[in-house]
């Protein structure tokens, strides 16, 4: 099936950003609508093959990504198969080399430690070149600094940096991630969301509190 130009490219000439879930088919990977990825030196469409790595069938693992995300050029999603077993007493990858070694191919997946998925949740900005690991979980309104390498969970609305990422600031105090989050803006309706641009870009989490309040007797 050829998917309509406009689908992929949100903006009018622009050949640099996309919405991901347009151009990945790996049931493996889930991206959530209206998440986009921009990159100025590769062609954005090929993110997979050249963002997602060591994302190899054998292990079974999941990228998982929200919506309404934002994800920079150059971010890198790492999987377990990156990973060199830590409970041998050589970091060498036996198990996949099995020809040359006699080894039961069947053993393959134990040559490296299995972290589990990669969980990102929704209205999260990764910056540029930043790395996240296997087994990684992002919440809900987080902000990955450039080039940060996150190897442990985030916090919802958390801003981490630096190598290793650690917390640098929330980004609002408990009541109002705790509010944000009971809202979930990104789960309405596109002529919901529209309509209320003007409280999310002006930051009012009363009025879209209260607009979310109002508006459930509405259809949209």
């Amino acid at each position: 099936m050829t998917i309509p130009e406009k689908t992929i490219y949100p903006r009018t000439g622009d050949y640099q950003t996309i919405y991901l879930n347009a151009v990945i088919d790996n049931p493996a990977i889930t991206i959530g609508d209206y998440t986009i990825y921009n990159d100025f030196v590769h062609d954005p469409t090929q993110f997979e093959k050249n963002n997602v790595l060591y994302h190899y069938p054998i292990n079974q693992d999941r990228l998982v990504i929200g919506k309404f995300c934002s994800i920079a050029c150059g971010a890198k999603f790492l999987f377990n198969s990156a990973n060199h077993s830590l409970g041998s007493l050589s970091t060498y990858t036996f198990p996949p080399f099995y020809e040359e070694w006699g080894l039961d191919k069947n053993t393959v997946a134990s040559a490296w430690d299995n972290k589990g998925d990669i969980v990102i949740g929704n209205d999260v900005w990764i910056g540029y070149e930043a790395v996240i690991l296997a087994g990684v979980h992002i919440g809900d309104g987080a902000v990955i600094g450039a080039r940060a390498v996150v190897t442990k969970d985030v916090a919802p609305y958390t801003i981490v940096g630096g190598v290793p990422a650690k917390e640098i600031h929330k980004r609002f105090d408990e009541k109002t991630i705790t509010q944000l989050r009971e809202i979930g803006w990104w789960d309405w309706p596109f002529a919901k969301i529209q309509q209320a641009l003007p409280l999310i870009q002006s930051g009012d989490v009363e009025g879209l509190s209260d607009f979310a309040k109002n508006s459930k007797r509405q259809q949209f």
